[in-house]
Protein backbone atom coordinates (compact mmCIF):
# COMPACT_ATOMS: atom_id res chain seq x y z
CA UNK A 1 0.00 0.00 0.00
CA UNK A 2 1.32 3.44 -0.94
CA UNK A 3 1.28 6.31 1.55
CA UNK A 4 -1.30 9.06 1.33
CA UNK A 5 0.94 11.51 -0.55
CA UNK A 6 1.56 8.84 -3.18
CA UNK A 7 -2.20 8.45 -3.54
CA UNK A 8 -2.59 12.21 -4.03
CA UNK A 9 0.16 12.11 -6.66
CA UNK A 10 -1.62 9.24 -8.42
CA UNK A 11 -4.85 11.25 -8.54
CA UNK A 12 -3.01 14.20 -10.07
CA UNK A 13 -1.37 11.97 -12.69
CA UNK A 14 -4.80 10.61 -13.60
CA UNK A 15 -6.15 14.16 -13.94
CA UNK A 16 -3.27 15.07 -16.24
CA UNK A 17 -3.87 12.14 -18.60
CA UNK A 18 -7.02 13.50 -20.19
CA UNK A 19 -8.92 16.77 -19.90
CA UNK A 20 -12.19 16.95 -17.97
CA UNK A 21 -14.23 19.93 -16.75
CA UNK A 22 -12.39 21.96 -14.10
CA UNK A 23 -13.21 25.52 -13.00
CA UNK A 24 -9.84 26.92 -14.11
CA UNK A 25 -10.47 30.59 -13.11
CA UNK A 26 -11.21 29.58 -9.51
CA UNK A 27 -7.99 27.55 -9.31
CA UNK A 28 -6.02 30.45 -10.77
CA UNK A 29 -7.49 32.89 -8.25
CA UNK A 30 -6.61 30.42 -5.49
CA UNK A 31 -3.07 29.99 -6.89
CA UNK A 32 -3.59 26.23 -7.02
CA UNK A 33 -2.58 24.00 -9.92
CA UNK A 34 -5.94 22.87 -11.42
CA UNK A 35 -4.95 19.21 -11.61
CA UNK A 36 -3.85 19.10 -7.96
CA UNK A 37 -6.56 17.24 -6.05
CA UNK A 38 -8.09 18.38 -2.79
CA UNK A 39 -8.62 14.75 -1.89
CA UNK A 40 -9.44 15.05 1.78
CA UNK A 41 -8.97 16.96 4.99
CA UNK A 42 -8.96 15.70 8.52
CA UNK A 43 -7.89 12.72 10.57
CA UNK A 44 -7.42 9.38 8.81
CA UNK A 45 -7.76 7.67 12.22
CA UNK A 46 -11.24 9.11 12.83
CA UNK A 47 -14.19 6.70 13.04
CA UNK A 48 -16.36 9.19 11.09
CA UNK A 49 -16.23 10.62 7.58
CA UNK A 50 -18.41 13.31 6.02
CA UNK A 51 -18.82 12.61 2.30
CA UNK A 52 -19.95 15.32 -0.13
CA UNK A 53 -20.32 15.73 -3.90
CA UNK A 54 -17.35 17.83 -5.04
CA UNK A 55 -15.52 21.06 -4.32
CA UNK A 56 -16.83 24.61 -4.38
CA UNK A 57 -14.92 27.88 -4.69
CA UNK A 58 -14.30 28.18 -0.96
CA UNK A 59 -12.98 24.62 -0.80
CA UNK A 60 -10.43 25.28 -3.55
CA UNK A 61 -9.19 28.41 -1.79
CA UNK A 62 -8.97 26.66 1.59
CA UNK A 63 -7.58 23.39 0.16
CA UNK A 64 -10.19 21.58 2.26
CA UNK A 65 -13.52 19.93 1.45
CA UNK A 66 -16.72 21.16 3.08
CA UNK A 67 -15.82 24.67 4.12
CA UNK A 68 -18.28 26.74 2.04
CA UNK A 69 -21.81 27.67 3.10
CA UNK A 70 -23.03 24.07 3.23
CA UNK A 71 -19.83 22.68 4.70
CA UNK A 72 -19.87 25.32 7.42
CA UNK A 73 -23.24 23.95 8.58
CA UNK A 74 -21.66 20.51 8.89
CA UNK A 75 -18.59 21.80 10.69
CA UNK A 76 -20.68 23.89 13.10
CA UNK A 77 -22.77 20.86 14.02
CA UNK A 78 -19.74 18.68 14.66
CA UNK A 79 -17.98 21.47 16.58
CA UNK A 80 -21.06 21.81 18.79
CA UNK A 81 -21.01 18.08 19.53
CA UNK A 82 -17.34 18.13 20.52
CA UNK A 83 -17.20 21.42 22.42
CA UNK A 84 -20.77 21.87 23.65
CA UNK A 85 -21.00 25.33 22.09
CA UNK A 86 -21.37 26.95 18.68
CA UNK A 87 -18.94 29.12 16.74
CA UNK A 88 -18.80 31.12 13.51
CA UNK A 89 -15.00 31.34 13.51
CA UNK A 90 -13.53 29.74 10.38
CA UNK A 91 -10.30 29.00 12.24
CA UNK A 92 -12.14 27.29 15.07
CA UNK A 93 -14.24 25.31 12.61
CA UNK A 94 -11.06 24.09 10.93
CA UNK A 95 -10.14 22.36 14.18
CA UNK A 96 -12.81 19.72 13.62
CA UNK A 97 -10.34 18.17 11.20
CA UNK A 98 -8.56 16.78 14.27
CA UNK A 99 -11.57 14.52 14.87
CA UNK A 100 -13.16 13.71 11.51
CA UNK A 101 -12.41 12.97 7.84
CA UNK A 102 -13.86 15.10 5.01
CA UNK A 103 -13.93 14.01 1.37
CA UNK A 104 -16.00 13.99 -1.84
CA UNK A 105 -16.98 11.85 -4.82
CA UNK A 106 -14.51 13.82 -7.00
CA UNK A 107 -11.57 15.85 -5.58
CA UNK A 108 -12.01 18.76 -8.02
CA UNK A 109 -14.31 21.72 -8.65
CA UNK A 110 -16.59 21.54 -11.69
CA UNK A 111 -17.34 24.71 -13.69
CA UNK A 112 -20.42 26.50 -12.42
CA UNK A 113 -20.91 23.97 -9.64
CA UNK A 114 -22.62 21.60 -12.07
CA UNK A 115 -22.29 18.01 -10.88
CA UNK A 116 -19.64 15.90 -12.56
CA UNK A 117 -20.76 13.32 -15.11
CA UNK A 118 -20.84 9.62 -14.29
CA UNK A 119 -17.78 9.21 -16.52
CA UNK A 120 -15.72 11.62 -14.42
CA UNK A 121 -16.94 10.11 -11.15
CA UNK A 122 -16.02 6.63 -12.31
CA UNK A 123 -12.63 7.82 -13.48
CA UNK A 124 -11.70 8.96 -9.98
CA UNK A 125 -13.65 6.28 -8.07
CA UNK A 126 -10.66 3.91 -7.64
CA UNK A 127 -8.70 6.62 -5.85
CA UNK A 128 -11.55 7.52 -3.51
CA UNK A 129 -11.98 3.80 -2.82
CA UNK A 130 -8.30 3.55 -1.90
CA UNK A 131 -8.64 6.53 0.43
CA UNK A 132 -11.63 5.01 2.22
CA UNK A 133 -10.42 1.40 2.35
CA UNK A 134 -6.63 1.52 2.66
CA UNK A 135 -5.90 4.87 4.32
CA UNK A 136 -8.91 5.78 6.47
CA UNK A 137 -9.26 3.69 9.63
CA UNK A 138 -12.93 4.47 10.30
CA UNK A 139 -16.11 2.82 9.02
CA UNK A 140 -18.99 5.30 9.47
CA UNK A 141 -19.87 7.77 6.71
CA UNK A 142 -22.45 10.56 6.79
CA UNK A 143 -23.30 11.25 3.15
CA UNK A 144 -24.48 14.76 2.28
CA UNK A 145 -27.10 14.88 -0.46
CA UNK A 146 -28.38 12.52 -3.13
CA UNK A 147 -25.28 12.54 -5.35
CA UNK A 148 -23.00 11.62 -2.48
CA UNK A 149 -25.27 8.84 -1.24
CA UNK A 150 -25.86 7.27 -4.65
CA UNK A 151 -22.11 7.12 -5.31
CA UNK A 152 -22.34 3.97 -3.18
CA UNK A 153 -25.03 2.31 -5.31
CA UNK A 154 -22.62 -0.12 -6.96
CA UNK A 155 -21.76 -1.66 -3.59
CA UNK A 156 -25.29 -3.07 -3.12
CA UNK A 157 -27.68 -4.97 -5.37
CA UNK A 158 -28.94 -3.01 -8.38
CA UNK A 159 -31.74 -0.64 -7.41
CA UNK A 160 -31.32 -1.23 -3.68
CA UNK A 161 -30.08 2.27 -2.83
CA UNK A 162 -32.84 3.81 -4.94
CA UNK A 163 -35.42 1.82 -2.97
CA UNK A 164 -33.81 2.82 0.29
CA UNK A 165 -33.83 6.49 -0.74
CA UNK A 166 -37.61 6.37 -1.28
CA UNK A 167 -38.18 5.38 2.34
CA UNK A 168 -39.56 7.98 4.73
CA UNK A 169 -36.97 6.98 7.35
CA UNK A 170 -33.96 7.22 5.02
CA UNK A 171 -32.42 9.98 7.15
CA UNK A 172 -32.81 8.00 10.38
CA UNK A 173 -31.79 4.47 9.39
CA UNK A 174 -28.39 3.09 8.36
CA UNK A 175 -27.16 1.04 5.41
CA UNK A 176 -24.07 -1.17 5.25
CA UNK A 177 -21.99 -1.47 2.08
CA UNK A 178 -18.95 -3.61 1.29
CA UNK A 179 -16.27 -1.71 -0.63
CA UNK A 180 -13.35 -3.43 -2.31
CA UNK A 181 -10.35 -1.32 -3.30
CA UNK A 182 -7.26 -2.29 -5.27
CA UNK A 183 -4.04 -0.35 -4.82
CA UNK A 184 -1.43 0.53 -7.42
CA UNK A 185 0.44 -2.70 -6.68
CA UNK A 186 -2.60 -4.89 -7.34
CA UNK A 187 -3.36 -5.61 -3.68
CA UNK A 188 -7.08 -5.77 -2.88
CA UNK A 189 -8.86 -5.19 0.41
CA UNK A 190 -12.54 -5.24 1.38
CA UNK A 191 -14.14 -3.11 4.06
CA UNK A 192 -17.61 -2.82 5.59
CA UNK A 193 -18.83 0.76 5.80
CA UNK A 194 -21.96 2.07 7.51
CA UNK A 195 -23.77 4.80 5.56
CA UNK A 196 -25.84 7.38 7.43
CA UNK A 197 -27.41 9.60 4.75
CA UNK A 198 -28.45 13.20 5.29
CA UNK A 199 -29.81 15.82 2.87
CA UNK A 200 -27.42 18.37 1.43
CA UNK A 201 -27.22 21.39 3.76
CA UNK A 202 -27.28 23.98 0.97
CA UNK A 203 -29.28 27.19 1.51
CA UNK A 204 -30.99 26.27 -1.78
CA UNK A 205 -32.35 23.07 -0.21
CA UNK A 206 -35.34 24.83 1.34
CA UNK A 207 -37.06 21.64 2.48
CA UNK A 208 -34.26 20.68 4.85
CA UNK A 209 -31.97 23.68 5.34
CA UNK A 210 -33.64 25.01 8.49
CA UNK A 211 -33.88 21.61 10.16
CA UNK A 212 -30.50 20.28 9.03
CA UNK A 213 -28.69 21.18 12.29
CA UNK A 214 -31.18 19.09 14.28
CA UNK A 215 -30.96 16.22 11.78
CA UNK A 216 -27.17 16.32 11.98
CA UNK A 217 -27.19 16.12 15.78
CA UNK A 218 -29.53 13.12 15.60
CA UNK A 219 -27.13 11.42 13.19
CA UNK A 220 -24.09 12.24 15.30
CA UNK A 221 -25.82 10.66 18.29
CA UNK A 222 -25.77 7.37 16.33
CA UNK A 223 -22.02 7.47 15.73
CA UNK A 224 -19.72 5.24 17.74
CA UNK A 225 -16.70 7.36 18.72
Amino acid sequence: MSDIQELINQVQKEAQKEEFPIDIPVYKSAKLEPTYPVLYAGNLQSPLCFFGRDLGKDEVHARQPLIGAAGTKVRQGFYQLIHGKTTNSIEELKTICDRVLLTNTVPYKPPGNKAYSVKVKERFRPYVERLLVFHWQGNQIITLGTEAFKWYARYREKGELDRYFKRSDRYEEKLVVEITATDDRGNSKQKSIILLPLPHPSPLNKKYYAIFPKMLQQRLAQIEF
